[in-house]
């Protein structure tokens, strides 16, 4: 059985940074991407960033692309997100999730199975 565990979110200034950390557990090599995902109060599910498994690229949402870094470190069964020049439009509660068989990319929220329990992020001064 698949699970996530994120964690690494809390209170950054307008600037700073955050790592986010994704554990899981159960994961064999036959899946295709593992994504970030992030909810801000009233607003959708948003894809952020991925990575993908059959050749370890990454994506990007255009509202992150050139601050947050996404990797992986296999032997710990991890995917980091690294949070650069944060912004107050950047709070809000953050997911991991992995894409079984949907084929990688960053896809929308109801093609990824299986979700972490999500971490706050704050930005504010």
């Amino acid at each position: 059985q698949v699970q996530l565990v994120d964690s690494g979110g809390g209170l950054a200034q307008p600037g700073g940074s955050l790592r986010l950390s994704c554990a899981a557990s159960g994961l064999t090599s036959d899946y295709d991407a593992i994504g970030w995902f992030r909810q801000a109060p009233g607003k959708e599910r948003e894809a952020i960033s991925c990575i993908n498994t059959s050749d370890g690229s990454a994506d990007y949402a255009d509202s992150v692309k050139g601050r947050f870094t996404i990797s992986r470190d296999n032997a710990k069964n991890t995917v980091y997100l690294q949070m650069n020049k944060l912004k107050p439009e950047d709070t809000a509660v953050y997911y991991c999730a992995v894409d079984l068989y949907h084929g990688g990319g960053l896809r929308p929220w109801w093609q990824y199975d299986v979700w972490g329990q999500g971490t706050q992020v704050t930005v504010s001064s």
